[in-house]
């Protein structure tokens, strides 16, 4: 055998040093290699070198390559690709088998391929270094080896224990001793708290201490090192308490206290706010006392025991026996809000029997009203009403209910018209004697018919505006609907009746009774608006006839007044040329005639209106005599609702301006919202309104002796005989009109 092999030595020896014959360019080595692929006699790829000059194959080059990371234990693809002299590219193929064949040995991390070997050698080599210096940093590590930290968090992670003594929290590395220390300090920290701490401010309290013991060579310890140590202490149980949210620590000798604190002050007290809860560090109140008091009732701010409910529920039971009332709240503690005693009282048997027995009710959120205290009240009410009534009506009448009463006596305007003459003979007298002599601007000396004469140094003289002055203030705030008492009048009555109320404002620390009297009044109004409603309705009809009659007289009365009005109207435009004395007959025209229709009209509207607002008037039976202010026409004209009160308003500034006409126009709008009519002065009605006017004035001539109060009445007297006018003139104003005369042979008197 070993013959055989020294002579197959030395035929291969002479075989290598026997010249060739014939020498193959590398050109001709190349084709014939691409030949042999051709021909497939070379079955296996072959991979060139870099140089160009060698063929290596696949399993080769992987070979070479293991061989290499056995040798260094971690070589980039780049250093495999020089060493071998293949193309990175065909390494890099070739990388991915060689750590496929060996997964449990082998990795390929960012361009390097790095053994298993290699990380036990560099785990003991930090593992050395960890005992020297307590801890490391995981990323003082990884900027050592050039990889990631991760990569060496998940190397040391395995190795744990093994080649590595220390425990790896928070990407720091820490020796045994180390943890056994901070954990020594975590346990002492956490015990020491007695109060619920945010866990993050005692792990910066550590931190601080651990510099400070190290110095400023020492790392800083992560926090959550610091948590990782307190979860694993609280799960031994070496410390006692709760944790929320992670970081927010209830030691369990505080949650001991506080439960403590609420089951004495709940136990003493029947009730506990949850103000005092939130003080105590309790942040959900109501589901902490239902889960420890089940049979306990949660009101608005407060927790409250079932007892506080007997309590309430006998004085509430016994306030409705006694046909009384109660404030639930006088009764509950004084941290007690009106919604608290609004729910506690849903509780109470006596409440709801009573509402359902109709024995009583709860008014506002707090107040219980027997139905016998609320009937008595209503009843003394209704009796300040009828006061109210009387006292409080503002005198409006109202433009609707005023139609009403006039359809009646519309439907007989027609009929009465056929009648004007011989009422106009039988009146005339009396409407044509209202001549009155202005000696200035401030004196009126009105002068008497024989219908209703004077003695005429009985005169009294009717003082102007501006002396008699406003003697009475009527006005009035006013609603546009009728006259309605309002909350603050009810209460103050309440008030008034029942003065316990503001004794029991005073126990209750109340400023202002209004607390306790405004839901009874809001209660009781409409029932009491109700029932003064049904008052005025049947007083209304009551005094139907009377309104009907007033109204009846106030139609005739104005019918003769403004048929005078518009016949000594027409006088005036003898003088449309002489601006001054015009001016002057239509101040005077305002200040006797006009002034005394609408005075007449503004008190006949107002005795209207308070008679149908229930107040009993007398009619005045010579309420054309009566005289107002321009106060107190004001006061009246406003008093009236919605555009009655514009138009009156209108009639009221006319009587101050200076024409005629304005007045006329203001009057017959007044006249026509207030549903009167107001008849037109025709040439039939002048001619006999001129006669009868004639001969009482040739009366008043005959028997008047004052030469002074018989001028006027002599002019009077023959502007009618010369112009046929019936001229009202003032003194000032009489020679002008005299002059104006041109007596023909006719003028006797």
């Amino acid at each position: 055998m070993d013959a055989e092999l020294l002579e197959l030595a030395r035929q291969f020896e002479s075989a290598q040093q026997a010249k060739s014959s014939i020498r193959l360019s590398e050109r001709n080595v190349v084709e014939l290699v691409q030949k042999l692929h051709e021909l497939h006699i070379i079955d296996f790829d072959l991979l060139h070198t870099v140089s160009g000059k060698e063929y290596i194959t696949p399993e080769q080059l992987r070979h070479e390559m293991v061989l290499e990371i056995k040798k260094l234990g971690r070589v980039s693809l780049i250093d495999l690709a020089d060493i071998t002299g293949v193309d990175l590219y065909h390494v890099e193929n070739q990388a991915q088998r060689v750590v496929s064949d060996d997964p449990s040995g082998l990795m390929l991390i960012q361009g390097e391929i790095i053994s298993h070997s290699y990380w036990d050698s560099v785990a003991e080599e930090i593992n050395e270094r960890l005992q020297e210096c307590s801890q490391i940093a995981l990323a003082e590590i990884a900027a050592n080896l050039n990889v990631g930290s991760e990569l060496v968090a998940s190397m040391l992670e395995a190795r744990l224990g093994t080649l590595v003594k220390g425990r790896l929290e928070g990407g720091q590395l820490y020796t045994p001793a180390y943890v056994t220390r901070v954990s020594a300090m975590v346990r002492g920290a956490a015990r020491g708290v007695t109060v619920p701490t945010n866990l993050s401010f005692l792990w910066g309290t550590l931190q601080q201490l651990l510099q400070a013991m190290d110095g400023a060579g020492g790392v800083a310890t992560e926090s959550s090192f610091f948590q990782s140590l307190f979860n694993g202490l609280a799960k031994e149980g070496e410390i006692l308490g709760s944790l929320r949210a992670g970081v927010h620590w209830t030691p369990t000798v505080f949650a001991t206290a506080q439960r403590e604190c609420v089951d004495s002050f709940f136990s003493q007290n029947s009730f506990i706010s949850y103000d005092t809860l939130q003080k105590l560090g309790i942040s959900q109140p109501v589901h902490f006392l239902q889960s420890r008091y089940a049979e306990g009732i949660p009101l608005v701010t407060a927790f409250a025991h079932p007892s506080m409910i007997e309590m309430l529920d006998a004085a509430v039971e016994d306030a409705i026996d006694r046909s009384s009332w109660i404030d639930s709240l006088s009764v509950l503690p004084t941290s007690f809000g009106s919604q608290d005693a609004s729910k506690i009282l849903s509780h109470c048997n006596s409440v709801q029997s009573a509402l359902k027995g109709n024995k009583g009710m709860i008014l506002g959120d707090s107040y219980v009203f027997s139905n016998g205290f609320i009937k008595d009240v209503y009843d003394r009410m209704e009796k300040e009403l009828d006061v109210f009534r009387l006292s409080g009506s503002s005198g409006v009448i109202l433009s609707d209910d005023f139609h009403l009463v006039m359809e009646a006596k519309i439907r007989t305007d027609s009929s009465r018209s056929g009648e004007v003459n011989e009422k106009k003979k039988k009146k005339g007298k009396s409407s044509g004697a209202r001549t009155e002599i202005l000696l200035d601007d401030e004196e009126i000396i009105p002068l008497k018919s024989k219908k209703n004469q004077r003695k005429g140094k009985e005169a009294s003289l009717v003082l102007s505006d501006t002396k008699k002055g406003a003697k009475k203030d009527l006005a009035r705030t006013q609603e546009d609907d009728l006259n309605i008492p309002s909350d603050d009048w009810i209460m103050q009555k309440i008030l008034t009746l029942i003065p316990d109320f503001e004794e029991q404002a005073d126990l209750a620390g109340l400023e202002d009774p209004q607390t306790i009297l405004g839901p009874l009044a809001n209660y009781m109004r409409p029932m009491l608006i109700s029932s003064l409603k049904e008052k005025r309705k049947t007083l209304f009809t009551e005094n139907a006839g009377k309104m009907k009659h007033l109204l009846d007289n106030l139609q005739k009365k104005l019918d003769e007044a403004f048929l005078n009005m518009q016949l000594y109207e027409k006088a005036l435009d003898l003088f449309e040329d002489d601006q001054s004395t015009s001016a002057v007959l239509h101040r005077h025209l305002l200040r006797t005639m006009a002034a005394s229709i609408g005075d007449m009209l503004f008190h006949n509207l107002d005795m209207h209106n308070k008679l149908k607002n229930g107040i009993n008037v007398e009619e005045s039976p010579n309420s054309e005599s009566i005289m107002l202010g321009s106060a107190e026409r004001t006061a009246l004209a406003k008093s009236f609702p919605g555009s009655l009160s514009k138009k009156a308003l209108a009639v009221v500034e006319a009587l101050e301006g200076k024409r005629v006409e304005a007045f006329m126009t203001s009057l017959r709008e007044l006249a026509e919202e207030s549903g009167l009519h107001l008849k037109k002065l025709d040439k039939k009605l002048e001619r006999t309104l001129l006669h009868s006017y004639r001969k009482d004035l040739t009366a008043q001539v005959s028997a008047e002796t004052d030469p002074v109060l018989l001028l006027p009445k002599v002019v009077s007297l023959l502007y009618i005989q010369v112009r046929n006018k019936a001229l009202q003139a003032p003194g000032r104003a009489i020679s002008v009109a005299v002059s104006r005369l041109k007596v023909g042979p006719s003028a006797t008197f």
